[in-house]
């Protein structure tokens, strides 16, 4: 593998590092992304504060792979030593905001993708996107630009999970419960009382197992995290709100969980959003099966990525440990990058260069 790549991938990110890009105000690293594949002689497009391309020999005939991290970061929490935004290397680690969670992926995405972008006669395009508000799950990142992008027929998401395979990761509903009584005097038997209404589904929710278990992820999960009811002790409430936090699996879609909630659910049941889906790849896709002959292994996450965007099949894998994401003086080892790039490669080498 070309050193270069290496070198070129870590002098970026420390780049990216040096530069605050959190949520929403991502337009600095979105402009140093910019300038570096104008450095390498890659055309790209730009739409807000994301970024992406295609191969050189770009065939709209062919099935396209799309490449995918995020280079937003979370703010530094108050238990930082070091400086979040000084890239600092010691001990054969890059430490910085971001360099874990996922500039270290962004770098090794792109690394790869570079190593691929003027191959001939491959059997797969090739598109790298460098999006926003991943860390937020905003509304003006990959989905943004997902419609502008050629069809795709399966993604990798770079997050760092020490180059294994989550082949499987769990969606998010959040879902607003409103139960509706009658208020009266606390002292009389009067009125309809909200909360014990609410108490009711809350017994539900606590007690409901959903029959299809996944195999990757476990079962669905579902917890009450919010309650609000009353406004002085000697009045029965005549309303009880209360928040549902659903982590969603590949065997139910969130619509489909949702009209479960609302056929048992005395409460009025409103979701903030059914956009976050669950994902999932096939154990036998080749890509899975590419990196199964390298020795990765193959897991369900539970956290949330920008696969919840896609409804494609997507693969969530990169250098680093997710253990090390949003913690103080976060880094990276050099060395996971430079084997992230290596593994990125050789696993797209197994499916890219042959017919299917």
């Amino acid at each position: 593998m070309n050193t270069i790549l290496i070198t070129d991938a870590i002098d970026l990110l420390k780049q990216l590092i040096a530069t605050p890009s959190f949520s929403k105000e991502e337009q600095q690293t979105a402009a140093i992304l910019e300038a570096f594949f104008q450095h390498i002689e890659i055309p790209t497009q730009r739409v807000k504060n994301n970024i992406w391309a295609v191969n050189k020999h770009f065939n709209p005939a062919l099935p396209t792979i799309l490449l995918n991290s995020h280079h937003d970061t979370v703010k530094p929490n108050p238990s930082w030593t070091l400086n979040p935004f000084e890239p600092l290397v010691a001990e054969g680690k890059l430490f910085g905001l971001g360099s874990n969670d996922a500039g270290g992926c962004l770098v090794s995405l792109i690394a790869t993708f570079r190593h691929y972008y003027d191959k001939e006669n491959l059997t797969y395009n090739l598109l790298m996107a460098a999006t926003a508000e991943e860390e937020i799950s905003g509304r003006d990142g990959l989905e943004l630009i997902l419609p502008l992008l050629p069809p795709i027929n399966f993604a990798i998401v770079g997050e760092p999970t020490q180059m294994n395979m989550a082949i499987a990761e769990k969606g998010l509903m959040v879902v607003d419960c409103t139960a509706h009584g009658k208020s009266g005097h606390a002292a009389r038997e009067e009125g309809e009382n909200a909360i014990l209404k609410a108490m009711q589904d809350i017994q539900w929710i606590s007690s409901y197992r959903f029959p299809e278990v996944s195999p990757f992820l476990g079962p669905i999960k579902m917890s009450v995290t919010i309650i609000h009811a009353g406004t002085q002790h000697n009045v029965v409430p005549d309303q009880c709100t209360f928040t549902i936090d659903v982590r969603t699996t590949e065997k139910y879609s969130n619509e489909q969980v949702l009209d479960v909630l609302k056929q048992n659910l005395q409460s009025e049941v409103n979701p903030r959003s059914v956009r976050l889906k669950p994902s999932s790849i096939s154990p036998e896709h080749p890509i899975v099966q590419a990196g199964k002959t390298f020795g990765l292994t193959t897991y369900g996450s539970p956290t949330t990525s920008d696969q919840a965007l896609l409804s494609v099949p997507s693969l969530k894998m990169g250098p680093g440990d997710s253990a090390r994401s949003h913690t103080a003086n976060e880094f990276i080892y050099l060395d996971e990058i430079h084997k992230g790039i290596a593994m990125y490669i050789d696993i797209l080498s197994t499916i890219i260069y042959k017919r299917e």
